[in-house]
This record gives structure tokens, C-alpha cells and sequence, in this order.
């Protein structure tokens, strides 16, 4: 039988090893996010810098709503929603906590950027995201097989029937509403006219499905069809396009004639993630110029970090000056903040699609 001192330091020793154990637990990143933006060099370098081990689960604005939503802002520690995916959840559902921007390095940051994102992502004065990587949605055109492909309802040409893709998802709405005259961003306080305006675009898409090969869901789907030809001309990100240009100069991504849509994906961390230092850290570390010239290279985008564009191989710079003549720049429409209740009506839209109905 222990004896009474015995029974302390046995106590003591038990405490000490649970202090230890939830520290090492501590020292772990658990961090949501999309593919290519986690280099392994990257996290490789970060791990031997701060002894914090990174877990990385792959997803999409969609997928990291849900799973954040199913658990309350529980089960990851940093993520990275694009900011018009914030205010709106965060005023309906509370899954994210608002960021001390005293422990975010503002230097390491284009300001312009950090201060439209800062406003876009403020719930009742308080800041819920910062921005890491942006880029746009537009054309990928094979454009010795689809030359006249010039704007998102070409996608839509029966001389194309059977060659064209875009993603059954809200960017094909939000694009088509531009392309066929609409504001949709402008309609976004008045729930009755946008789902009015939204109706228009589903009618005009159900049309459009007549001719499309397929709704492309994965990247890797998509490109392997354009470059075998199957599919000549799609709505899909410039990274994609960008890749598939470096191999077959016969394709491009075009900013369309209404406007590519531009986006920014951020840094946020959930209501209950467990470890806020190891967030702030990697956020820190991933601004660095020379770390964000790595990242951006592996996602095949810009970033929000100061000085990184010095950084990056020519060959994306040379492919961005091409897509984006100062006019298509001037022309992007910039995603806002998505109202609460918006989604709804865009995904109810988006079933019938799908549904063929």
C-alpha cells in the first residue's frame, strides 16, 4: 500500500506527464485547405522552424462550410475559405472566431489587399479573415479548335455541341448572370430579385446543358479532357489554364468580355480550434515573400504577400500579362461578402440543373 507521500509524488509525476501530453498534443497544425497550397518543402521548413507538425485535410469553400457548420467550428485549427465565404456563414452559423490582428505581421501583406479583405470579412466590428491567395475564374480555350470562344455564353454555341464543360456550382451563375446582362452582386439585398434573376440564368444553363460534354467537378477531370481534345472550351480557373498553356501553347486562359470573376481565399480560424499560436505562426510564415514565391508557384496563383511577385519564375508572369491586359483587370468583378440565405436559392437553382428539370 502507498504511503501518504508516496501517493503525492506518484500525483505529482501523473500531472506532470498529463501537462507534457497536452502540450505535445498542442504542437500540432490542423489546417483545412485547398490542393497545391501546402508545399511540402514548405511545411517541411515550417515543422524544423517551430517544431509544429502540420495535418493537412484538402477541401473547398463548399466542403469547409459544412464540416465546420456539422461541428460548431470544431475539428481544424486554421482554414481557408475565400472571403466572400465568411460574413455570411459567421453572422448565420458562428463558426469562426474573430482574429487578433495584433499577432498578424500587417508589413508582410499588399495593403490594399489586406484592407479590402479585413472589410469583407467584418462581422459587427470584428475582423474574421486575411487574405493569402487570389486568382479568377474564366476561359480555358483551345483556341485553334474554339477561336471565336471569347465570352461564357459561347459555351453555349451549338457549333460546340459535345466540346464545352463549366462546374454545376454558384461561379457558373454568378458568370452567366454577368455574360447575359445582370448584376447579380448588385441584387444580393434583395433576396426576391435575385431569386428572380437566378431563375433566368437556371433556364439559360438548362439550355446550355444540351451542349455540354459534361459538368467537370474535379480539376484533374477537366484538364485531361482538354488536353486530349474531348473538351475544347470551359469556364474554369487560370491556374488551370496557365498549367495546360505551358503545354500546348494552342490553349489559353482568356478573361471574358464580361468580366473574369476574381477571388481571394483566406487565412480564418474556426470557433473551436485548439491551437490559435500554431495558426498565427503559419500565417506569419506563409507571408514571408519568400515563402508565399513557393506557394504561389505550387497553386499556380498571385499572392497577398509584400514583394513575393519579385520572387515568382517568369513564365507565370509572362502567362498573367497575356490573360490580363489592363483593360481585363479593370474589368474583373470581385466577389463580396455572400448575404445569409443567398446559397439557398443558388443551390435550389443548381438541383434543378443537375436534375435536368
Amino acid at each position: 500500500m502507498l504511503t501518504k507521500r508516496a501517493s503525492l509524488k506518484l500525483a505529482t509525476a501523473l500531472a506532470a506527464l498529463m501537462v507534457v501530453g497536452t502540450a505535445q498534443a498542442a504542437e500540432k497544425l490542423r489546417l483545412l485547405t485547398w490542393a497545391d497550397y501546402v508545399p511540402k518543402d514548405v511545411m517541411e521548413q515550417f515543422t524544423k522552424e517551430t517544431g509544429i507538425e502540420v495535418e493537412v485535410t484538402l477541401s473547398n469553400n463548399e466542403e469547409m462550410i459544412s464540416k465546420l457548420r456539422a461541428t460548431q467550428g470544431a475539428g481544424f485549427d486554421l482554414v481557408q475559405p475565400s472571403q466572400d465565404r465568411i460574413a455570411g456563414p459567421q453572422a448565420e452559423f458562428g463558426i469562426y472566431k474573430p482574429l487578433d490582428l495584433s499577432k498578424i505581421k500587417s508589413d508582410l501583406f499588399i495593403a490594399s489587399m489586406l484592407e479590402a479583405t479585413k472589410k469583407n470579412t467584418t462581422v459587427e466590428g470584428k475582423v474574421y479573415g486575411v487574405p493569402h491567395i487570389w486568382g479568377t475564374d474564366g476561359l480555358i480555350v483551345n483556341t485553334k479548335a474554339a477561336p471565336k470562344v471569347a465570352d461564357y455564353n459561347d459555351l453555349c454555341d451549338a457549333a460546340l455541341a459535345g466540346k464545352t464543360s463549366f462546374r454545376a456550382k454558384r461561379p457558373a451563375l454568378i458568370a452567366f448572370a454577368f455574360a447575359n446582362g445582370m448584376d447579380p452582386f448588385a441584387s444580393y439585398k434583395d433576396p426576391k430579385a435575385y431569386a428572380a434573376m437566378m431563375d433566368k440564368v437556371g433556364a439559360k444553363l438548362a439550355e446550355c446543358k444540351k451542349t455540354v460534354k459534361f459538368f467537370w467537378d474535379g480539376k484533374d477531370q477537366l484538364l485531361n479532357a482538354l488536353r486530349s481534345g474531348e473538351v475544347v472550351a470551359a469556364m474554369a480557373w487560370d491556374t488551370g489554364g496557365w498549367k495546360l498553356n505551358s503545354e500546348n501553347a494552342d490553349i489559353k486562359f482568356i478573361a471574358p468580355k464580361s468580366g473574369a470573376l476574381g477571388w481571394v481565399d483566406t487565412f480564418a480560424i474556426p470557433a473551436k480550434g485548439r491551437n490559435d499560436d500554431a495558426a498565427y505562426k503559419w500565417i506569419n510564415f506563409n507571408m514571408k515573400p519568400e515563402i508565399a514565391a513557393k506557394v504561389a508557384a505550387s497553386a499556380g496563383n498571385f499572392t497577398a504577400s509584400n514583394g513575393a511577385d519579385k520572387l515568382m519564375q517568369g513564365k507565370l508572369k509572362d502567362q498573367f500579362a497575356e490573360s490580363f491586359p489592363k483593360a481585363a483587370i479593370d474589368n474583373i468583378k470581385w466577389y463580396p461578402a455572400v448575404p445569409a440565405g443567398i446559397e439557398e436559392i443558388e443551390g435550389k437553382v443548381l438541383d434543378r440543373l443537375k436534375a435536368g428539370s
